[in-house]
């Protein structure tokens, strides 16, 4: 028990860069208070105590903010940071390494008894203010962004955002020849739009969304490059074949290399 306090204890510095002594972690932070009050009313529960597990569960309630019913199943190394309004039902499992952050819910959709709240996996983060409502399973390695709400089977390595909750990337698929930032950021300006000015490797839905749809374009371009070499060895003449041009982008590309050639500062424009 005292090795997995001091495992407990570990976790929390690994990721909160807030906290600062070993004292600090166990006197004032109440994801860590919750979970060991959890498992205390744990292990009454699974011993036929429910209504002393349900006392104690209460208790934890009124001390931390989070509720966590004394039937949910936690796995190692368990964070909750800051904590307040965190609920977690009775039919709920998590597996290790997971972290949530305040207000998320981790709940269910029907009245029937049984398995009716989520089964999350190893390496799991659901940030602030997250419903997850379902008896479905959140892949390993996800990624739950604040406030989505969702209600069916997430990804492994998959982030989800927005309401109703939807896959904005799937860690595990990855172009097959992944451009630069220089390519990209040509390539948008060709399609008419900045990209706003983000990496791949930002959190950003939006920026992660949009530099996806960006590598797929690539990609489909390397595939059209294949196509074409292809016909050509056929006998056919693709070198002839011009694509359309993208709609008012030509004409704001050839401007605005007006204004370079003229020296003219484009921002005053």
């Amino acid at each position: 028990m005292f090795e997995q306090l001091k495992e407990d204890v570990r976790s929390v510095f690994e990721r909160d860069p807030a906290a600062r002594t070993t004292l600090e972690v166990l006197t004032t932070y109440p994801g860590l208070h919750a979970l060991l009050l959890h498992r205390a009313s744990h292990w009454l529960w699974r011993q036929g105590a429910k209504w002393l597990a349900r006392v104690l569960s209460h208790l934890g309630r009124w001390l931390t903010g989070i509720e966590i019913h004394p039937g949910a199943r936690i796995g190692r190394r368990f964070f909750i940071d800051h904590g307040l309004g965190v609920v977690i039902g009775e039919t709920t499992e998590i597996g290790d390494d997971v972290t949530l952050y305040q207000g998320v819910t981790l709940g269910g959709t029907s009245w029937n008894p049984g398995k009716r709240h989520p089964t999350v996996g190893n390496n799991v983060v659901i940030g602030a203010g997250a419903k997850v409502l379902g008896p479905f399973r959140v892949g390993d390695g996800a990624r739950i962004g604040s406030n989505a709400v969702v209600i069916k089977e997430v990804p492994p390595n998959a982030t989800v955002v927005g309401i109703p909750g939807r896959v904005v990337v799937r860690a595990e698929r990855t172009p097959r020849a992944v451009p630069t930032a220089e390519h990209r950021a040509g390539m948008a300006r060709r399609m008419g739009f900045d990209a706003y000015g983000l990496t791949q490797d930002m959190p950003d839905p939006m920026a992660i969304t949009v530099n996806g749809i960006l590598d797929q374009i690539h990609e489909m371009n390397l595939k059209l490059d294949e196509l074409c070499g292809a016909v050509k060895i056929l006998g056919a003449n693709v070198d002839t074949l011009d694509l359309p041009p993208l709609k008012g982008c030509d004409e704001a590309l050839s401007e605005a290399a007006g204004d370079v050639a003229a020296g003219r500062d484009l921002d005053a424009t």
